[in-house]
């Protein structure tokens, strides 16, 4: 991917959000008609109406009128725009029935507390309504249709596509081309994101200074168990044991291609703080929401911790992985906004393969590596990053 084929989307109504962008564009030679400025919430939330009509349309317009050819491939999300787009709202008869449901809910709890330590049928059917409310609310409140707005905004120029949990990911390697047809209108993303704007300045400066003699120090993978032999690992389906192996077989391609020392922690108990110095590769879980200080980061280090919402928040004193890792001094990272179920994560072994490789940018080793949009995913780096550019290296998509 190249420079001119990134369209940056800042935020006017959001403190230093236009000017990180110039700063951005600046050092990466980026067109100045490629800067979208919007101007929306600069809160972490946004609502879907405000999304679909303050933002889709905007964008639609700049695509129509400045670039009908689509040169632009790739969409930077900038500091102050918001990370998250709300559900639709419900109706008055939506809203009725949550009302009646939560009260129902409270009747029910109090029966459950009276049948504390009991067995029996009464207990069951107990459980059960609680169980069947839950979900009818989930449905009310259309818990599945939120998303990160980086991952609902990669399909701006799709048009009446189902907002209700997720759409698979044309470029996602795993489905071995099953979506090719939709990639002409599907876009990559990355936010260029964090605590503060000196973080996001700091991030910009690492990248592009790590590229001229490449990534160096050492890969860090936290397993949760032994990886365990070819034999035992013949399950059709994506869950835990599969990231597991995945984070294995990531921590091989690296000691493999020479890049860097490995060190692989196949403990239930992570690393722990201090036990990871020079670090500039990592992959682990799971601690949610739960920073582990274990690492002394090196200038333009990349990493991800496999956890259900180490995204949901960027801003004060939450120790979720994704804000903590850039306060911290990694240069990319990767997390949900929301439970996005483990399926949803990049698969390690693509993504740190195709970034040892050098010839991919850090948002094409994330739209290759990762299955779905419209759902909770976010990139935070430079689009354009790419830690061992000065090295090269041969293709994983010829293995």
């Amino acid at each position: 991917m190249e420079p001119y084929e990134i369209l940056v989307l800042a935020n006017r109504n959001a403190a230093r959000s236009v000017g990180l962008a110039k700063y951005y564009m600046e050092k990466r030679g980026i067109p100045k008609d490629n800067l979208l400025k919007l101007w929306v919430t600069d809160k972490e939330w946004c609502e879907r109406e405000v999304y679909e009509k303050k933002i889709v349309p905007k964008v639609r317009r700049y695509f129509k009128e400045k670039d009908p050819n689509r040169h632009i491939r790739c969409l930077l999300i900038m500091y102050g725009i918001p990370l998250k787009v709300s559900p639709p709202k419900m109706n008055t008869v939506e809203k009725k029935e949550v009302e009646e449901l939560k009260e129902k809910r409270g009747v029910l709890n109090t029966r459950l507390q009276d049948l504390k330590g009991k067995q029996g049928d009464q207990l069951k059917e107990v459980k059960d309504e609680l169980e069947t409310i839950k979900r009818r609310m989930s449905v009310l409140q259309k818990s599945d249709q939120r998303s990160s707005l980086d991952s609902e905004i990669a399909l701006v120029l799709e048009k009446n596509y189902p907002i209700r949990k997720w759409i698979p990911n044309p470029f996602f390697m795993g489905y071995r081309n099953k979506y090719e047809s939709r990639r002409d209108t599907v876009l990559m993303v990355s936010r260029l994101d964090g605590p503060s704007d000196d973080i996001v300045r700091r991030i910009i400066d690492d990248s592009i200074e790590t590229e001229k003699s490449g990534l160096k120090g050492t890969a860090y993978f936290d397993a949760r168990y032994p990886r365990p032999k070819e034999e035992q690992n013949k399950k059709t389906g994506i869950d835990s044991g599969y990231y597991d192996r995945s984070i294995h077989l990531a921590a091989e391609r690296v000691r493999k291609s020479g890049r860097m020392p490995v060190v692989v922690n196949d403990k239930k108990e992570l690393f722990q703080p201090g036990e990871c110095p020079n670090a500039a590769l990592y992959c682990g879980w799971y601690s949610l929401a739960r920073y582990v200080d274990a690492f002394e980061w090196r200038r333009g280090a990349v990493g991800y911790h496999i956890a259900s919402s180490e995204c949901q928040t960027l801003k004060g004193n939450s120790r979720v992985w994704c804000k903590m890792m850039l306060e911290k001094g990694v240069a990319a990272t990767i997390g949900p906004v929301s439970e996005p179920y483990v399926q949803a994560f990049p698969i390690p072994e693509i993504f740190f393969g195709l970034l040892l490789e050098g010839r991919w940018t850090l948002a094409e080793c994330f739209a290759l590596s990762q299955p779905f949009w419209s759902w909770q995913m976010v990139l935070i780096g430079d689009p354009l990053y790419m830690p061992f550019k000065a090295r090269g290296g041969h293709s994983l998509l010829n293995q």
